[in-house]
């Protein structure tokens, strides 16, 4: 599959009517204005695109559509050479019912050939470690800013190709999705990774040629549904696999505000005399985020160090590939975060063990070594 991920279906938009502006297509994309009158019906730009999928939703006529990988996805699971693990953003607790668990979930995945299902959430961890030490080095004065969210690849697109003057600003750090692809193919050599996604806007990621080298197929929720549908797998049946793999900030970072709350545990833990504290702006939405780039850019004063932004409203809870209410996933993720045994990312030993491997012992590597930097650095995949 190639860019760009979203398409228009020919001849579909013709009954639509006579003026593209008054589509609900046009009214989901008017922000990142994206979508052009070109004879009848819109016409994608793929390097001014997002890819946030909006639109894709708003189209009663089924005129645009995200590019699907479920059939090459079938022939990796059936080639029996290699591991293929699955990819798990934490917003998927209580996409499949309000009785199925992410443990059964996990079991569905090995009876269709992974070899496991790793919570995405645990390099979240990784992440929020390495974002609060960047933001202890970076922001020193009550004048400087840093922006992330890493996770959100419709935030970090619009800052980089609108925004360019405030780029130097942002995180380098990949998304806990591209970590979580480098860091098991670096402990399990020739290994596949899956995404499994709420949102379009990962698969646009997943090609970046920067980013490339980390995830070899994207799914969705509502793709993943239908799999589910077709090969009578009911999760709801199924024996829990459970396992603890992130804390309950890491798991957060799926809704608005999580990411702000994760990185400021931590730098209450590492810098606990600094001067200077993190002081968080969350932001959710195309339009949100656009207005407080404007702001930024005009040198308007925000009472905030540390901008947080998401794509989609709600966070990635609200994603346009989801199965339910972003209200309710949100008080989903909430109650599946508040299970975890670990509360901060500091407290997830299984970041020690991942660094043990690497032959690494701190923290701080997560910074500082250069190995690691490289392997949570956005130009990695140009190298």
């Amino acid at each position: 599959m190639e860019s760009p991920i979203l398409a228009r279906i020919e001849g579909a938009c013709q009954d639509c009517g006579e003026k593209f502006e008054d589509c609900t297509c046009y009214e989901a994309c008017k922000y990142e204005a994206q979508m052009y009158k070109r004879g009848a019906g819109p016409l994608i730009i793929d390097d001014k695109c997002l890819s946030c999928g909006r639109c894709t939703v708003a189209c009663s006529y089924g005129a645009l559509a995200d590019k699907i990988e479920f059939l090459p996805l079938v022939k990796l699971l059936k080639d029996e050479e290699g591991l293929v693990f699955a990819a798990a953003a934490p917003s998927i607790a209580g996409q499949f019912g309000d009785e199925v668990t992410v443990a059964q979930l996990r079991t569905a995945f090995k009876l269709m050939g992974f070899e496991d299902m790793v919570e995405v959430a645990l390099f979240a961890d990784i992440l929020t470690i390495k974002e609060a030490y960047e933001f202890d080095h970076l922001v020193k004065t009550r004048d400087d800013f840093f922006l992330t969210s890493c996770c959100c690849p419709v935030w970090i697109n619009m800052v980089e190709r609108s925004f360019p003057e405030l780029f130097a600003h942002m995180s380098p750090s990949v998304s806990p999705m591209v970590a979580a692809g480098r860091f098991l193919k670096k402990l399990y050599p020739g290994a596949k990774v899956v995404f499994i996604s709420p949102c379009t806007a990962k698969k646009a990621e997943a090609k970046d040629p920067r980013l490339a080298d980390a995830i070899d197929f994207v799914i969705t929720y509502q793709e993943l549904k239908e799999v589910f549908t077709v090969l009578e797998l009911d999760p709801a049946q199924l024996p829990e696999d459970d396992k603890d793999h992130a804390s309950f900030a890491g798991r957060l970072y799926t809704r608005t505000g999580g990411v702000s709350l994760s990185v400021k545990t931590v730098v209450n833990r590492i810098a606990p005399d600094r001067l200077i504290n993190l002081r968080a702006k969350r932001v959710d939405g195309v339009k949100a985020c656009k207005e407080i780039l404007d702001k930024l850019k005009n040198g308007e004063a925000l009472d905030a160090n540390f901008i947080e932004g998401m794509g989609c409203e709600g966070g990635c809870v609200g994603g346009p590939k989801t199965n339910i209410d972003k209200v309710k996933a949100r008080e989903i993720v909430n109650e599946y975060s508040e299970e975890s045994l670990i509360m901060t990312p500091m407290d997830n030993m299984n970041i020690i063990r991942i660094l043990g491997e690497l032959g690494l012992d701190s923290f701080s590597d997560l910074y500082e070594d250069e190995e690691i930097a490289g392997l949570l650095s956005r130009n990695r995949g140009q190298d």
